[in-house]
């Protein structure tokens, strides 16, 4: 049976360990006009609240305030979905950088072309922090 569920997100693999991944991935974001509104550490919070071992593993909340702006002007509850979320985790000496997909996380509400078109500016300065990312590894 094959899983034919539209993709959620989209990423890159960076040649680099989690925290130079994670800085790199913080100035990507600031050059398309995000800042990262929190860094959750989930390798610690498992260890922390289950006594869990888990690989470095880091959820990141970015926020592009103008396109924040315009999105909540044009849907209320869209914070629901807001900040934009991406993942940074380390297999081995490398990190992979993941995305949520703007478009695929307001495909959740009703269709309003103001907000398509705002998730739709935000996808493409995300695919253009992925593609920064993959041109310095």
């Amino acid at each position: 049976m094959s899983d034919e569920r539209e993709p959620i997100g989209f990423g890159v693999e960076v040649a680099a360990p989690i925290d130079e991944a994670i800085e790199r991935t913080k100035a990507a974001l600031q050059a398309e006009g995000f800042g990262v509104l929190t860094s959750i550490d989930v390798r610690q919070t498992m260890k922390d609240k289950l006594g869990e071992t888990f690989e470095p593993y880091v959820i990141l909340g970015a926020c592009n305030p103008r396109l924040a702006w315009r999105a909540l002007q044009a849907e209320h509850q869209i914070g629901l979905l807001l900040p934009c979320n991406l993942i940074v985790h380390q297999h081995g000496d490398r990190s992979l950088v993941s995305v949520a997909d703007p478009v695929a996380m307001m495909s959740l509400l009703p269709s309003d072309p103001d907000v398509a078109a705002v998730a739709a500016e935000a996808r493409e300065r995300l695919q253009r922090v992925v593609a920064a990312l993959g041109a310095e590894s």
